[in-house]
């Protein structure tokens, strides 16, 4: 443990030197952030000053098996001790055999895996693998990607024009926009874009919209369409059972591969091992990150049916495509403890039945707090959305700073949760215990209450 003296000049350090992500250093300083972790164990960090948190959303909502596990660290040191990289043209075997656990663990033919560093890293190999493999079956024309508003799937140049600006704030600093990009309904039956009274009739509706946006391009221009099973932006949104299998069979039917984003979803982040696993249906590919490793090292890969790969065997065919960091064999080692520890310790089955009780337990607050609109996800990723007026489903004015004042309130609390202004998307490590949802649950409690206190909202 650092002493305050120590942590106060770590701060100070970072204020000048550290570039945080999407944050502004001026305003940190002015409310003396950032906050310095040292320490982690389970779903609760310390900072410097000795101070104790919940992290709710465990990192980016990447830390599945929670912090301080002790058998990660163990593996990643022991393979540093055999060899920490490998010369070009060559591989290492954790790199090999958390490839194959990944071609176990996926659905259907899925078995090519390209070990990136990163989530944006594994959606932007997607996008060139998509592309490179039309030019191997002779439709090179085919280049436009769809994917749907309200989405986020990485912040590299390519991926970060996927999704809409409700997905990526700050994206008009880098325009131009690369072309072919086009952008389909989000099937979110809370606020159905086209009017649906049910999850079932917004699910239809929207992959129906789906297909009308794909012939309108003309189908022999599209390529793909990339989409997270559960969508994480704006208070997480859960399609309707008949959206993805009617998305499934339009990619069919136009010869158009489907991406699964799975970075956030993977891993048992939703109660099942992969998310779109609930619907039974199998992409062309799907990108992993995050909950793969959760976190302990920067690890992530793009996993494509043998049917799509086999294109690029054979001379000539390879795709020119690498990256320093991709195939790094500590990290496939960390990667596959901690895969290990989610199968060992029933993580999947832990995050459906304690995901249940958190969904309970916040539509109860909703019963008490009228600024909570809806409650909805599936497993540990959850959404609350936040209305100024449940009848319309109104949002708040970003004038009256909700995301702000609700999340001072949470940090006040001893909660480590950044409201959106759409509302709060938790999850928590998989890990986490009813009496730590208790916890969680009670300062939410205490917090939205206060803030509809000041907005003298009424029941």
């Amino acid at each position: 443990m650092v002493t305050v003296s120590e942590g106060e000049a770590i701060r100070q350090s970072s204020l000048r030197h550290q570039w945080m992500h999407s944050r502004d250093w001026t305003k940190m300083a002015e409310e003396d952030d950032p906050l310095v972790m040292v320490e982690g164990k389970g779903v609760r960090v310390t900072d410097s000053s000795g101070k104790s948190w919940i992290d709710v959303n465990g990192g980016y909502v990447s830390v599945n098996v929670g912090y301080g596990r002790q058998e990660i660290v163990d593996a990643a040191y022991e393979q540093m001790t055999k060899v920490n990289y490998f010369p070009m043209g060559t591989t290492t075997v954790p790199v090999i055999q958390l490839a194959e656990k990944l071609a176990q663990l996926t659905p259907g033919s899925l078995s090519r895996v390209f070990q990136v560093s990163g989530g944006s890293e594994a959606n932007e190999s997607a996008l060139k693998i998509t592309r490179a493999y039309y030019r191997r079956v002779g439709e090179p024309d085919r280049f436009k990607i769809v994917s749907r508003k309200a989405s986020y799937h990485g912040t590299t140049g390519g991926v970060l024009w996927l999704g809409d600006s409700d997905g990526v704030r700050g994206r008009t600093d880098f325009e131009p926009a690369i072309p072919g990009m086009l952008y389909a309904p989000q099937p979110n039956p809370y606020h159905c874009e086209f009017g649906g009274r049910t999850p079932s009739e917004c699910a239809v509706l929207c992959a129906e919209a789906t297909e009308k946006l794909i012939q309108f391009h003309d189908p022999r221009n599209v390529a793909a369409i990339i989409g997270e099973p559960v969508a994480s932006p704006r208070a997480v949104s859960v399609p309707g059972d008949e959206y993805w299998p009617m998305i499934r069979e339009i990619c069919d039917k136009y010869g158009i591969l489907l991406i699964a984003d799975e970075v956030v979803t993977g891993f048992g982040r939703t109660g099942k091992m992969f998310a779109i696993d609930h619907w039974g249906v199998v992409p062309d590919i799907m990108s992993v990150a995050k909950g793969i490793v959760s976190s302990y090292l920067p690890v992530a890969a793009t996993i494509v049916k043998k049917e799509v790969a086999d294109y690029f065997g054979g001379p000539g065919n390879q795709m020119f495509h690498a990256l320093t960091y991709g195939g790094h064999p500590v990290a496939a080692a960390a990667a596959l403890k901690n895969i290990e520890i989610i199968e060992n310790e029933g993580l999947v089955k832990n995050s459906a039945e304690v995901g249940a009780y958190f969904k309970g337990s916040l539509e109860e607050l909703m019963e008490k707090h009228p600024i909570i609109g809806d409650v909805r996800g599936l497993g540990l990723l959850i959404g609350v959305e936040l209305v100024s007026n449940r009848a319309t489903r109104a949002a708040f004015s970003t004038d009256e700073r909700i995301a702000e004042r609700l999340s001072k309130k949470f940090r006040n609390r001893g909660l480590i949760l950044f409201a959106g202004d759409h509302g709060l998307t938790l999850g928590p490590p998989l890990c986490i215990t009813r009496s730590e949802i208790d916890e969680i649950v009670t300062a939410l409690d205490e917090s939205i209450g206060e803030l509809e206190g000041e907005l003298d909202m009424k029941r």
